[in-house]
């Protein structure tokens, strides 16, 4: 999470203070010009009421994270502004151009948030923690095995070990249930292993839902947003690597369950099997 926020002293000018969509559109116009020899951005800042919340609780004293954790807002990248003793709309934009041009013209940043008190000005700029929803659960699946296979298709090493190409993994819809029953349990009791709260291990929850298995694995990760940073994150850990180009593996499933108010904000399980 980064933060740049500073206090400017401007002089102060007698008129009514500015309307935030003022301040929003001035600096989506920054954005799109660009400033400093940085160039533009396309996309613009998208106002958020959350974010607002974020940017009166930051004016309240503290760091930006404390604010953010006291709102309902999920961020993964951040950053804030601060302006003071001017009402003028153009006078603020002008410091906001000048000292904040680097926070205002980064891409990563999606959505702001300001707040504003007498001659003071809080803005918040954010990337939102965004999670696939329920109904997309099919097509995540489908990706996640075309990037699982796509990595079997190739020699790789996972760590210090060497892995052959190896034969594609089948979509098994009993072990997407088995992987969904981890990923609620983690979820809903907010913990990340591979034992369940039950004290069950993926094999008893593989055998619970009805296959009959040979040789069973399990990988399991938290955070990742998307399917391809959640396959990226297994490839680049030996140990998860070693499954996903196991050749003792012929199926697998996988499934997530997103819950903003907890820790992770996003639990998966992907289960790996080969039916007796």
């Amino acid at each position: 999470m980064r933060k740049f926020a500073s206090a400017l002293a401007l002089c102060c000018a007698s008129i009514a203070p500015p309307a935030v969509a003022d301040i929003d559109d001035g600096l989506n116009e920054i954005r799109r010009k660009g400033c400093d020899r940085r160039p533009g951005v396309a996309q613009p800042l998208r106002s958020n009421r959350e974010l607002d919340v974020v940017a009166r609780e930051w004016s309240k004293g503290g760091r930006l994270h404390e604010a953010i954790a006291r709102s309902d807002y999920r961020a993964t990248e951040s950053a804030s502004m601060r302006v003071e003793g001017s009402t003028d709309p153009q006078a603020i934009l002008e410091v906001l151009r000048k000292n904040y041009c680097q926070t205002i013209t980064d891409p990563t940043f999606k959505e702001i948030g300001t707040y504003r008190r007498g001659d003071a000005l809080w803005v918040v700029v954010a990337a939102p923690f965004v999670t696939p929803s329920v109904k997309d659960s099919a097509q995540v699946s489908q990706q996640a095995l075309a990037l699982v296979n796509a990595a079997r298709a190739k020699p790789r090493k996972c760590g210090r070990s060497s892995f052959p190409a190896v034969a594609p993994l089948r979509l098994s819809a009993v072990l997407n249930r088995a992987a969904l029953i981890h990923s609620q349990d983690m979820a809903n009791k907010d913990f990340f292993e591979h034992r369940g709260s039950d004290g069950s291990k993926v094999s008893d929850r593989v055998t619970r839902v009805g296959y009959t298995w040979r040789t069973v694995g399990e990988n399991i990760a938290i955070g990742s947003q998307t399917a391809e940073a959640v396959v990226q994150g297994w490839i680049a850990s030996p140990g998860h690597c070693a499954n996903i180009m196991s050749p003792g593996f012929t199926e697998m499933g996988i499934a997530f369950v997103a819950d903003p108010k907890s820790d992770a904000g996003i639990y998966w399980t992907q289960v790996f099997a080969t039916p007796r």
